[in-house]
Parts: C-alpha cells; structure tokens; sequence
C-alpha cells in the first residue's frame, strides 16, 4: 500500500503570524511532494486559522492551498478533512469544489488490520468550562445561521480578529506545554476511550500544537501531531508502522 500521512494545525491567515504567504507556500511543496506516495492525507482541525462558508461566498485566500487539495483528490488522493475549533464552520464548498471528505466528529477507522482513532482533539477530556461554553455556541446550527446574516466583510474580519486575539492570549508559544500523562486532556480522553474500546491501536489529535508520542499500553501509542507554524510535523504510516516527522524542504523521503 502506500502511504498515509497525518498533520493538522497550519491555522492558515492567521493575523498573529508573519509570513503566512510562505507557510501556505511551505504546506503546498510538501503535499506536491508526498503526491506520488501518497494514498490518503487526513487533516486534523485548524487548517485555517477562521473558515466560514457563506452561500456563494468563502474567505479570501488560501488559493494555493485550495488548489494543491483539489489537484490531490483529482489525482485519486483521498483528502480527509476534519474541522476544527478554528474552522468548525466548513459546509458544502471543501467537498463540492476541492473533493474532500468531511468528518465533524472523531471517527474510528481501520487500515492494514490496525485501528485508529482520529479527530482534531477539541473538547475531548477538557474541562475548561469557559472553552466548552464556546464551544457549544460555536457548533449551534441557530447561532451558525444567525452568523451568516452578518455581511462577509464584517464576519470574516470578526473571525480572524478572534482568532488572533486568542492565539496572542496564550502567549508567543501558542499553547501551553505538555501537562504530563496524569493532567494533559487528551491523554487523559485516550485512556478513558481504552477502557471501553481496547482494540484502538493509535489515537492520533492535533489541537494542542505541542509533539507527542506516547505508549499508552504495549500495543496502543497516541500522537499529537503538533503543528504547520513553527514545528511542521506530519505522521506517516507505512502499512506496517507509524512514526513522526519534521519536513525539512527538499529532504522529505517518505
């Protein structure tokens, strides 16, 4: 088989970043480059730091990014695409138009006999109660048809404004570290899960920018994927393992 890659978190457009022209640019050489090894790529959230479809309108940009997906399903690349807390709001336009398959919650799928348990990670095993109200507004259907009447001008600013804010409200890290394995959310989530469904081989999130890899038992590992801002890191499995990766232009091999 060929192989199957990972990555998550590019919060293209983002306000809070500089040179987000080149990190598009960055993201697109590498997709270019997995093309002919690739059968499928799984998105893991945040691909866009705001993403809101309007009936007949989409944000400005991400043309390259947009292009290299639709020229990757064209080729018979299955794109994966889950949203995120960043871009919760992708309907019709990403399937219709670049070809992906969306996934709105995590799902549990099987490939080469192993079985992996994917999403973005937000809201799994959170108890922020402030990001949990958020986020419950942010996914009501009314509060999600009451945005589209706000003009695409103003939402869209709105959006990215929000995006910023929060980003610089967790300081020039972005997130905060590695909580270790008794208080980090998601592996707290991942060992809960194992409880009740112990044939999950890998749990793979993205979410909280931050590389990890970790055995949760002898025959269960779960990654974080970190990010496609400062660290460029993608999972691939092979078929028969799975491991991490930074891209490095010009030296990807896998």
């Amino acid at each position: 088989m060929k192989n199957i890659y990972f990555l998550s978190d590019a919060h293209l457009g983002s306000r809070a970043l500089q040179h987000t022209r080149q990190q598009e640019r960055r993201l697109v050489r590498f997709l270019d480059e997995i093309k002919p090894k690739a059968e499928a790529v799984y998105l893991l959230g945040d691909m866009f730091d705001f993403w809101f479809e309007y009936g007949t309108v989409v944000p400005k940009g991400y043309t390259r990014f947009l292009g290299k997906i639709s020229e990757l399903t064209d080729s018979g690349v299955e794109v994966h695409f889950f949203t995120g807390n960043h871009d919760i709001w992708a309907w019709e336009y990403l399937v219709e138009e670049c070809g992906v398959v969306l996934h709105r919650e995590p799902m549990t799928l099987s490939i080469a006999d192993q079985t992996f348990y994917i999403g973005h990670g937000d809201g799994l095993g959170d108890r922020d109660l402030k990001f949990r109200f958020i986020r419950t507004v942010f996914h009501n259907r009314l509060c999600q048809r009451l945005f589209r009447w706000v003009h695409p001008d103003l939402g869209v600013a709105f959006g990215l404004r929000w995006a910023k804010h929060s980003r610089l409200t967790h300081g020039e890290g972005g997130e905060p570290p590695y909580l270790g394995e008794d208080k980090e959310p998601l592996v707290l989530f991942a060992k809960d899960y194992l409880r009740s469904h112990p044939d999950v081989n890998y749990f793979l999130f993205g979410h909280r920018h931050i590389e990890l890899d970790l055995m949760l038992t002898h025959q269960c590992r779960l990654l974080i994927l970190g990010d496609w801002i400062s660290q460029f890191t993608y999972a691939v499995f092979d078929g028969e393992r799975l491991y991490m990766e930074n891209y490095v232009e010009g030296e990807t091999e896998v």
